[in-house]
């Protein structure tokens, strides 16, 4: 192979999937809980009365209900992770204060465990360390597998959580709203919105678009036709 060949095949680039989801994987998967949820409360509902008024107070209900608790839910957890990775990272930058020779040594037994050379790897530890903010995130990326210039906004997640939910939840009352009395609108609707949410979450796995849109749409379905046939029952019931 000429050298002019070996140099071609260096150009060559590849990318991979988002792994961790990035925006995607919170934001589809808000909105199909939105959309699933109150779908299946719209359902369940409208299989107990005919009140299109009812039906709708229901839907609006458990929009904002399922909104604002997501939103609270995502802003807790996400800040009482960010809270525990500020703790860890804190203990991390005192000990590069107090001992920064032994961090520097640890450094370089990380790089020889994976495999670089003695020497180089000590040469590496010693470049790195001369700057003390690098070496924390070295650190703290190696160590607790988080990067301190990169850490989650909960109140971004909050918002995130609440706006998904909100659009998912909001696609089988619109029917109502607009005045419509048949669920069977809503219900395509929905459909349709389970397939292209769960097609949209083969961006982030292994599956193929229609696996996971058609995994959605049953999953959906499922969780509806049940909702449904119990409030039809106890609207039976109660007549």
């Amino acid at each position: 192979m000429t050298e002019g060949g070996s140099g071609a095949r260096a150009e060559i680039h590849h990318q991979h999937r988002d792994v961790t989801g990035g925006w995607l994987r919170p934001a589809v998967f808000g909105a199909m809980d939105g959309l699933v949820s109150n779908f299946a409360l719209i359902a369940g509902v409208a299989g107990g009365t005919a009140d299109t008024k009812i039906v709708s107070l229901a839907g609006v209900a458990g929009l904002a209900a399922g909104a604002f608790s997501m939103a609270g839910g995502e802003y807790v957890s996400v800040a009482s992770q960010r809270e525990l990775a500020e703790a860890e990272i804190d203990i991390e930058r005192r000990e590069l204060a107090r001992n920064p020779q032994s961090e520097e040594d640890e450094l370089a037994q990380l790089y020889m465990q994976r495999g670089v050379e003695p020497d180089t790897a000590r040469e590496v530890a010693r470049q790195i360390s001369r700057n003390p903010e690098q070496a924390l995130v070295v650190h703290t990326r190696a160590e607790i597998g988080v990067d301190p210039q990169d850490l989650p906004s909960p109140v971004l997640a909050a918002a995130s959580s609440f706006v998904s939910f909100g659009v998912g939840a909001l696609i089988p009352l619109v029917p109502y709203l607009l005045g419509l009395t048949v669920l069977w609108i809503p219900a395509v609707a929905s459909m349709l919105a389970l397939f292209a949410a769960g097609a949209l979450v083969s961006r982030v796995t292994a599956r193929s678009w229609w696996f996971s849109g058609l995994r959605q749409l049953l999953v959906g379905g499922l969780a509806a036709s049940l909702t449904w046939g119990l409030g039809t029952l106890i609207g039976a019931g109660g007549s």
